[in-house]
This record gives C-alpha cells, sequence and structure tokens, in this order.
C-alpha cells in the first residue's frame, strides 16, 4: 500500500565512540500508527555515523513503502544541520553518509528533517539500544 507521507523517526547508538553500534528506526503513517521498525547492530563505528545509517535504512524502507514525502524527526542536531545545508561535512567518515542521505531524499516528492529531543525519540532510542543490549 502506497503512502502519501511518513514520518521517520531514526537513532544511532555507539557504546565506546567509536565502538559497537546499533540503529533503531520508526516509521509511521499519517495518524501516528506503526507501519514498520528497524532494530539492529551495525558493526563498530561512531555515534554520528550510527546516526547517518538509522536515517539512511529508515529512507530505504520509506522509499520501498512507496511513500512520497517523508517528515525526518531525529535527535542529531549535527545531522539535521548538514542535510539543512547550514553545517558543511567535513569528517571524511560522513561524506559518503551524507551524499547517499541526499540521494535517498531526491527519490521522495518532498521532505522535512527536524530536531528532537531524545524524550520525543523513544522509540527509535529504544529499538538501538535493544539490538545493542541483545549482542
Amino acid at each position: 500500500m502506497p503512502y502519501k507521507k511518513v514520518v521517520i523517526n531514526t537513532d544511532g547508538a555507539s557504546r565506546g565512540n567509536p565502538g559497537k553500534a546499533a540503529i533503531g528506526a520508526v516509521i509511521a503513517d499519517e495518524q501516528g500508527g506503526t507501519i514498520h521498525t528497524i532494530s539492529r547492530c551495525i558493526g563498530i563505528t561512531t555515534n554520528n555515523q550510527a546516526e547517518y545509517k538509522a536515517l539512511i535504512e529508515g529512507l530505504e524502507a520509506a522509499l520501498k513503502l512507496d511513500a512520497s514525502e517523508v517528515a525526518i524527526r531525529i535527535d542529531s542536531e549535527l545531522i539535521v544541520n548538514q542535510v539543512k545545508g547550514r553545517y558543511r561535512v567535513k569528517n571524511p567518515a560522513l561524506k559518503p553518509l551524507y551524499q547517499r542521505v541526499t540521494e535517498l531524499l531526491a527519490g521522495f516528492n518532498g521532505f522535512t528533517i527536524e530536531h528532537i529531543s531524545r524524550t520525543f525519540n523513544q522509540g527509535a532510542d529504544r529499538l538501538a539500544n535493544l539490538a545493542l543490549d541483545a549482542h
């Protein structure tokens, strides 16, 4: 079933920075109903790389759901500002991840991205930590 607009909450977690890392994402329809979740370990990486990887997988899932628009809610201020063009991507390890995000965003008719506090990102945070705790 195609969705006009979905809301994606994502979170990446790294224990050690760099350290064992995992991602979590919750994709909801416009009414707030969860339609897809992601929770998995991604190996050893930094917290910012994990945040980007969570966003990438969330966007890939939204495209598979045939969503035409996405509203991204993420607790990484760095990623929000990089995607909005306010900050340059200086870290060489983040550049290909940022590039992938921009490629994926081009597949939607529209998108918004906003920084939210951890308090409002508990679902994605919980999924990332569940994956870390399971490994």
